[in-house]
């Protein structure tokens, strides 16, 4: 008969683990994009995917953060506790809305973000910081786990050690979901990335037709005037004609400017009208492939043009459902992973939904229901709604 030894410490990992470290241990593995070109093309010239971004890390930053104490129905919400003070001042800088709208772009941009807890290594943080995904390294570990996470800046690098077992670090690393890839998450923008593309080409094609007379372009065919002279103007000639027209007759001042032609000099047309072109039709459709990405509703963003309060109150009502709310419950779960242990294990973190106001109208629809139901008990109802239950409210109030 065997017996366990009670000294030796339970080992749990994935039989797989390893498989995910095809390229040697300890080797820092770069992202498998270029973070800035997306930031860049997407965030910094592109107006359709910075709304996108802008609205859902501002709105989702807006959602105040709670903590409560204990499990299940016994859960108490606590308005005082230093885990409180660090998620509504993380650090001198910034406050926490302003961290968090950080870190949830970074995630939307990058399909990365990284929290640094600055303090004791396994104790309360004292500051939370963000950290750029370009910046960030991650060294695998054999267990399936990272090992360290190298952050390099200005040519200076230094790891933060992970636990190879557990992959616990000062860091935490958000990253959404990436079908080719163990290490690093997906960017939204890498499946708008032809769409961004395609309206920012269309943005340049509209500002070089504007800057060249607000007229598709056409050629200058030379004619002689007389048999004798040449077929073909000399290069000093098409220079000095080419210098001209871009003075007298390019850019947005020189619009509509009559051109006087002569010495066997004619106009011909030969671009396509921007009706031809279905150039408005086709940025439209790009503008909400890239919303598509996002989970933004087209109209939040400008691009249909019904907007009536009804419309508008359902598409804010469908971002939070598609695109808020989601990325609130990724980063509260990790939240709970990685902070709130290191204050205690009763603790936990959540968000007050009841503090959004595009909801507002689907609480309202909830607690007239539930004012309506004659068969619940009073606890039943405060349940229902994720409220703690009150002494004596196991009756039901029904009418007489």
């Amino acid at each position: 008969m065997k017996f366990k030894n009670p000294f030796r410490k339970e080992v749990k990992t994935s039989a797989s683990a390893k498989l995910l470290v095809p390229f040697g241990v300890r080797e820092a593995k770069f992202t498998p994009r270029q973070y800035d070109q997306l930031a860049m093309e997407g965030y910094q010239k592109n107006v359709v995917a910075y709304r996108c971004i802008s609205l859902v890390s501002r709105n989702a930053a807006g959602v105040p953060w709670v903590v409560f104490r204990g499990k299940g129905a016994s859960r108490e919400r606590l308005h005082e506790h230093p885990l409180i003070d660090l998620l509504n001042k993380p650090n001198p800088s910034q406050g926490g809305a302003a961290l968090f709208e950080t870190v949830f772009a970074f995630y939307l941009i990058a399909g990365n973000s990284y929290i640094e807890a600055a303090g004791p290594k396994n104790g309360e943080p004292l500051e939370l910081w963000t950290l750029r995904p370009d910046r960030m390294r991650i060294v695998p570990g054999g267990a399936g786990f990272p090992i360290a996470y190298r952050y390099q800046v200005n040519g200076t690098t230094f790891d933060y050690a992970a636990d190879a077992l557990t992959g616990q670090s000062q860091v935490l690393h958000v990253k959404s979901f990436h079908p080719l890839d163990d290490w690093y998450g997906m960017s939204p923008m890498e499946a708008a990335a032809f769409s961004i593309d395609q309206h920012n080409e269309a943005a340049k094609w509209n500002a070089a037709l504007l800057q060249s007379s607000g007229r598709p372009s056409g050629a200058l065919v030379y004619k002689p005037a007389h048999p004798e002279a040449l077929d073909t103007l000399t290069g000093e000639q098409r220079d000095t004609l080419k210098a001209e027209i871009e003075q007298y007759f390019s850019g947005s001042g020189n619009a509509g400017r009559p051109m006087v032609l002569e010495g066997g000099l004619d106009w011909r047309e030969m671009g396509l009208s921007p009706k031809d072109m279905d150039w408005l039709a086709g940025k439209d459709v790009s503008a909400r492939e890239i919303a598509l990405a996002f989970h933004v509703p087209p109209q939040l963003i400008g691009i249909e043009g019904s907007l009536t309060f009804a419309n508008f109150e359902q598409a804010r009502l469908a971002l939070f459902d598609d695109a808020v709310l989601p990325l609130l419950d990724h980063m509260r779960d990790a939240l709970n992973n990685w902070l709130s242990p290191r204050f205690s294990d009763d603790i936990s973190i959540g968000y007050d939904a009841d503090a959004i106001e595009a909801l507002a109208p689907r609480r309202e629809k909830t607690w007239s229901r539930l004012a309506a139901c004659d068969f619940m008990t009073v606890n039943e109802k405060r349940q229902a709604l994720g409220m703690s239950p009150l002494e004596g409210g196991d009756v039901i109030n029904a009418p007489l």
